[in-house]
C-alpha cells in the first residue's frame, strides 16, 4: 500500500458536517407480523436463478423463513427473525428470507440509516446476512438502471467465514457502457470493522478463517446485538458500527486523495482509530449512484463462490440459522454546513501542507477583519479553536496532533470555509 501521506490531496472545496436530527421512519418489529405498508417480501433465486453472489438458497414468504421473536435477550422489544434452512424447496436445497422497502420508502444524502441486528447463528463458512441498499431512482429516459451503474451500499455484510469482522462497502461502475452490464465494469471500495478493537483491523483484510467462534466470545459478531449504519452526506458516506466510524467513502475524485482519475483507499488514524478512507464512485456524467435515493434490504443467504459473500457451505454449518433484527430507523441529518463557492476557498491558504510542526493560515481578501479558526478532525470534532484579529496571519502548532487527515475551518461574516490539512510526522 502506498504511504497515505504521499498520496493524499490537500485541497477540499466542499465538506459538510451534520448532527443526527429528527427520526423520520422506523420499524421496531413489535406487532408480530410484517408491516406490508413498509416492507415487501422478495421471493425466488434472483435474476436467472442467480442473486449475483453464487448463493444456493431460494427466498420464500413462509413463516419458516420470515417470523417474529419476542423476549430475545438484549432486544428492545420484539424482533424480526430471518432464517435460512437446509431443506429442499421447489428447486433448491436451502431456503432463506428477504425483505425490502422498494416502491414504498427510500432515502438518499442527508440521512442516517441504521439497524440493530444480532446474527446469532451465522457461525460457519457458507452462512451470511446483509443489511444493504439498492437504487430507487433511474435516469430520465430509461426504464431501468443496470447494476453496478446504479450503485449498491452494503451497510452490514456479515459472514460466518469472517466471524470477527463486518464489511461496509460500496459497489459502482467505472463506465456508463450505455447502461449495459459487462463483467469487467465493476468497482468497489470497502473496509472491515473489528468487533474487538472497534476499528479497521491490522492487517486491513482479515481473510476467511477462525470459524466457528466460541459462544462466549464477545469479539465475534454473532455474540450479540450491534447497530450497523451509515451517515450519508452530499460528498461522502460514513459507515459505522455502534457509532464507531470505520469506513468513509468520498464520492468524487479528489475528495480525499489526489484528483488523478484513480480509485484509491488508505487506512488513516482518525480519533485515534484506524479508519478506511476511499474514493471515488462518480466516474461518469450519466449517473452519480450515491447522489440518488436507495431502498434498504434485509436478507440472509447460504453459500457463494470462493471469493463472494459466504463462500462454499461447510458440512459443519448448522441449520436453521436465524438472524434477529431489533429495529430499522432513518434519521434526518441536520445543520449541514458547507460551501460550494470554490473561488472563495481558493483564496484561503494554509501552509505548509502536509505539516508536522507549525501551520500558518492566510485569508488575503479579509484585510484586517477578524475571523474564527477551528482545527477539526474530518467528522467535525474541534481539536483547536482561536480567533484571528488585526492583520496578522495566524499560526498554530500541530506537533501534538496524531498523523492523519484534518480540516481547517474559518467562520466569518456568516460564512464557513474549509480546507483539508494533512498532518504527517
Amino acid at each position: 500500500m502506498k504511504s497515505s501521506f504521499s498520496i493524499l490531496f490537500f485541497l477540499l472545496n466542499l465538506h459538510v458536517f451534520a448532527q443526527v436530527g429528527e427520526l423520520l421512519w422506523e420499524d421496531n418489529f413489535n406487532s408480530e407480523q410484517l408491516d406490508l405498508s413498509k416492507w415487501n417480501i422478495e421471493t425466488g433465486t434472483g435474476v436467472n436463478g442467480d442473486w449475483g453472489t453464487g448463493q444456493l438458497d431460494r427466498a420464500t414468504d413462509r413463516e419458516q423463513n420470515i417470523s417474529f421473536q419476542n423476549n430475545m435477550p438484549g432486544a428492545d422489544g420484539g424482533c424480526l427473525a430471518i432464517t435460512t434452512r437446509n431443506e429442499f424447496y421447489i428447486d433448491r436445497n436451502y431456503t432463506s428470507g428477504r425483505v425490502n422497502t422498494a416502491g414504498k420508502f427510500s432515502w438518499g444524502p442527508g440521512h442516517r440509516i441504521v439497524a440493530r441486528v444480532y446474527p446469532r447463528d451465522v457461525k460457519q463458512i457458507g452462512q451470511g446476512f446483509a443489511f444493504w441498499m439498492m437504487p430507487a431512482e433511474i435516469p430520465s429516459g430509461w426504464d431501468y438502471i443496470m447494476w453496478p451503474q446504479g450503485g449498491e451500499i452494503d451497510i452490514m455484510e456479515y459472514v460466518g467465514a469472517i466471524p470477527f469482522h463486518n464489511l461496509g462497502s460500496v459497489h459502482y461502475a467505472w463506465f456508463w457502457q450505455n447502461n449495459q452490464w459487462v463483467d469487467w465494469n465493476h468497482g468497489n471500495q470497502g473496509a472491515y470493522y473489528s468487533y474487538g478493537s472497534n476499528e479497521v483491523p491490522n492487517p486491513a483484510e482479515p481473510g476467511y478463517g477462525n470459524y466457528p467462534p466460541e459462544e462466549s466470545d464477545p469479539n465475534a459478531g454473532s455474540y450479540g446485538f450491534h447497530t450497523y449504519g451509515i451517515d450519508w452526506y452530499a460528498d461522502r458516506i460514513e459507515f459505522f458500527v455502534d457509532d464507531h466510524v470505520y469506513h468513509i467513502h468520498y464520492l468524487n475524485d479528489g475528495g480525499a486523495f489526489y484528483n488523478d482519475g484513480e480509485d484509491q483507499f488508505a487506512v488513516q488514524n482518525i480519533d485515534a482509530k484506524r479508519v478506511g478512507v476511499s474514493e471515488y464512485s462518480n466516474h461518469f456524467n450519466e449517473w452519480h449512484p450515491f447522489e440518488h435515493k436507495m431502498y434498504p434490504i434485509l436478507s440472509a443467504g447460504v453459500g457463494g463462490s470462493d471469493h463472494t459473500y459466504g463462500g462454499p457451505v461447510s458440512q459443519a454449518a448448522e441449520f436453521p440459522c436465524s438472524v434477529f433484527v431489533d429495529w430499522v430507523r432513518v434519521y434526518q441529518l441536520d445543520n449541514q454546513v458547507g460551501t460550494n463557492d470554490t473561488s472563495l476557498n481558493k483564496e484561503f491558504l494554509i501552509y505548509p501542507n502536509p505539516a508536522s510542526n507549525q501551520v500558518r493560515v492566510e485569508f488575503p481578501d479579509m484585510g484586517n477583519s477578524a475571523y474564527n479558526i477551528h482545527l477539526t478532525d474530518i467528522r467535525g470534532n474541534v481539536l483547536k479553536k482561536f480567533a484571528r484579529e488585526g492583520n496578522e496571519n495566524p499560526s498554530f502548532s500541530v506537533k501534538e496532533i496524531p498523523p492523519g487527515i484534518y480540516l481547517v475551518r474559518i467562520e466569518t461574516k456568516g460564512n464557513v470555509y474549509l480546507k483539508q490539512l494533512i498532518i504527517s510526522k
